[in-house]
């Protein structure tokens, strides 16, 4: 009787074994599982972040070429030397020619072609002009069909500087495009900080005058009938 209860014991002590041991087994083949759900999860959003951050990146780098090729419109973007004076010029053959640019005779036929008419005059104490504050001074006149340009230079034998322009014909245009022919409206419109001098009516004769930010570099349309007639740059010798 005895010997029948042992193995009795004996035998559901081995169950029980079996039994935890199985247990541990089970646990340590879903642990491998776990652990690859976990990395591929970590992977996941590892990708998602790398996408997200990489889509960023794009859109800026998109936001930045959409910003480089947008026109750059005049006078946003700042100029070397003094942007007045090149606001004061003229166009003609792909040549932009500015107040206070410098230009030999040389230069200038290079520029305009050989001008009907030269002059050249130096200031004197006797020359009858009584120009005192510029005696030693060259003053050069080159004509053109429609157009008179003026230069000087000093006594030390500097370049010549372009001083005045007067243009009557309409080949030759402004910075802005304005021409002589072109109406008072189309003026007003390119060059709003201008003025109408004497405020006169449209038909009546007045000059416009565009001061970009002192009163010694000028640029004046003289209008008649509406209209431009000429065009007259220049700077105001000291």
């Amino acid at each position: 009787m005895k010997l029948t209860k042992k193995s009795a014991s004996f035998i559901l002590i081995s169950v029980l074994l079996t039994m935890a041991l199985a247990g541990c087994q089970s646990t340590d083949a879903k642990s491998p599982t776990t652990g690859q759900n976990s990395a591929e999860q970590n992977t996941s959003n590892g990708q998602s972040k790398g996408e997200e951050t990489s889509d960023s990146k794009k859109t800026d780098s998109e936001g930045a070429e959409g910003q480089s090729s947008e026109v750059v419109k005049e006078g946003s973007v700042k100029k070397e030397g003094n942007v007045v004076l090149k606001e004061l010029a003229f166009v003609y053959n792909e040549h932009t020619i500015a107040i206070s640019d410098t230009a030999n005779e040389e230069q200038m036929e290079q520029m305009l072609g050989k001008p009907d008419n030269f002059k050249s005059h130096t200031y004197t104490a006797g020359d009858g002009t009584n120009m005192y504050n510029l005696i030693g001074f060259t003053e050069k006149v080159y004509t053109y069909p429609g157009m008179e340009i003026k230069t000087i230079s000093v006594p030390e034998g500097k370049q010549d500087s372009i001083f005045e322009i007067e243009i009557t014909d309409s080949k030759y245009t402004t910075v802005r495009n304005i021409k002589a022919g072109d109406s008072l409206d189309t003026l007003k419109k390119a060059y709003p900080e201008g003025k109408l001098v004497g405020d006169g009516a449209p038909d009546e004769e007045d000059d416009f005058r565009y001061e970009p930010s002192n009163y010694v570099d000028v640029m004046s349309f003289h209008i008649k009938d509406a209209q431009v007639e000429s065009i007259h740059i220049f700077s105001l010798l000291d």
